[in-house]
């Protein structure tokens, strides 16, 4: 027996749900779209701001005691521990291979390469891009922006450049930090619970990493305090409500800026293997 035909109510009701769906997924479309053309026309203009006066360099300096400084904390401790778990579990899984004999080599070009510069902006990210998200944003809800804007002075140079340039100049700087306090970490280990001695470790070290290596990892440091920074400050400058909405705000940059500093990881590290 062939099924009843549908009825037209049902089909209408079918169809009006696939409407529905498609007007969601367009307006969310629309909306990705849109922030990401935003994002992209503030960093433009914060980039050119970064070469025209005026010019805000004691702001620049208290960001960059802010973000930097105050960061070498978190992302030290991150590097060190993170150091001394990869020789544990190099040592461990290649035991059978001589797996002593690696633990320099290994931990030294993970931590160069890969795991210093993504974990320092990892953490930058949580930390800083999250506090200029909500520093900015309470400025809009409290409408210090638009006080800015009346006196003839550009937020994008007044608040949005010396941040940017302060998390571009110390990303790089805490990323080497963290490297050195990841590789003494691995070092630590290797002495103490290995049995190995300084000089191997370190022999290993000198003989396998390269300055390819180490400009690498600095290089997309670089590119991820580029991305934290436009992110956070991006969205401070869009918070439109009360302190709700700042809240908001403040996840929305640490989840935005976690997703895109693993993605551009990817690209970047093709990009730098085939330089």
């Amino acid at each position: 027996m062939t099924p009843p035909p549908e009825s037209a109510t049902a089909i209408f009701y079918r169809n009006i749900r696939w409407l529905k769906f498609v007007d969601r997924f367009g307006r969310k479309g629309q909306s990705i779209v849109e922030y990401v053309g935003g994002l992209a026309q503030m960093t433009g203009q914060a980039i050119r701001g970064c070469f025209t006066r005026p010019f805000y360099p004691g702001e620049l300096v208290w960001q960059m005691d802010e973000i930097g400084v105050k960061s070498v904390s978190i992302t030290g401790i991150t590097a060190l521990f993170t150091g001394m778990v990869l020789a544990i579990q190099t040592a461990y899984s290649l035991a059978a291979f001589g797996g002593k004999f690696f633990i320099g080599r290994v931990v030294s070009l993970s931590l160069v390469r890969e795991l210093g510069p993504v974990l320092t902006a990892l953490m930058v990210g949580g930390r800083v891009g999250s506090g200029i998200t909500a520093e900015l944003g309470s400025m809009t809800v409290t409408e210090q922006v638009d006080a800015l804007r009346s006196m003839a002075i550009s937020p994008i140079r007044r608040l949005v450049v010396p941040r940017l340039l302060a998390t571009v100049i110390m990303m790089p700087i805490l990323t080497a930090l963290a490297d050195m306090l990841g590789i003494l970490g691995g070092l630590f280990i290797a002495v103490v619970e290995l049995q190995m001695t300084a000089q191997d470790f370190l022999g290993s070290v000198w003989q396998y990493l390269k300055i390819s290596d180490i400009t690498s990892g600095l290089g997309k440091s670089f590119f991820f305090g580029l991305e934290i920074a436009a992110i956070g400050c991006y969205n401070g400058l869009r918070v439109q409500g009360g302190a709700a909405a700042v809240g908001h705000a403040t996840t929305h940059t640490v989840v935005v800026a976690s997703i895109c500093v693993l993605i551009s990881d990817f690209f970047l590290t093709k990009l730098f293997l085939a330089l």
